[in-house]
């Protein structure tokens, strides 16, 4: 934490809510990938699933902390934290693997 103004808490705390559902959102992903590999039929498509998932996890929750420390950084100096691509990443990637779970579906 950077030495600054002392802001108010609220703004604190949200920055903390924000951080903790990112964590949960990748948490979710990395138990959507380990589900896959552990119960999906054995195809080819199996793995790289269930490996993507898992990396999306860990970019979900590395990238949340980075922003939760940017804008703990940003808060202290009283400005508003730049915005970040993270949540278009993670969204773009989600509408990916549901198009390619809807096209495995459809073929099997």
């Amino acid at each position: 934490m950077t030495a600054g103004l002392d802001p108010d808490i609220r703004f604190l705390l949200a920055n903390e809510r924000t951080l903790l559902a990112w964590l949960r959102t990748g948490l979710a992903l990395q138990a959507g990938g380990l589900a896959v590999l552990q119960f999906a039929p054995r195809t080819s498509g199996r793995t790289p699933l269930g490996v993507t998932l898992l990396l999306l996890g860990v970019a979900c929750e590395l990238g949340g902390w980075w922003r939760y420390r940017a804008a703990d950084r940003a808060i202290r100096a009283g400005r508003l934290p730049k915005g970040g691509v993270l949540p278009d990443v993670v969204i773009l990637a989600a509408v990916v693997l549901s198009l390619l779970l809807v096209i495995g579906t459809l073929r099997s």
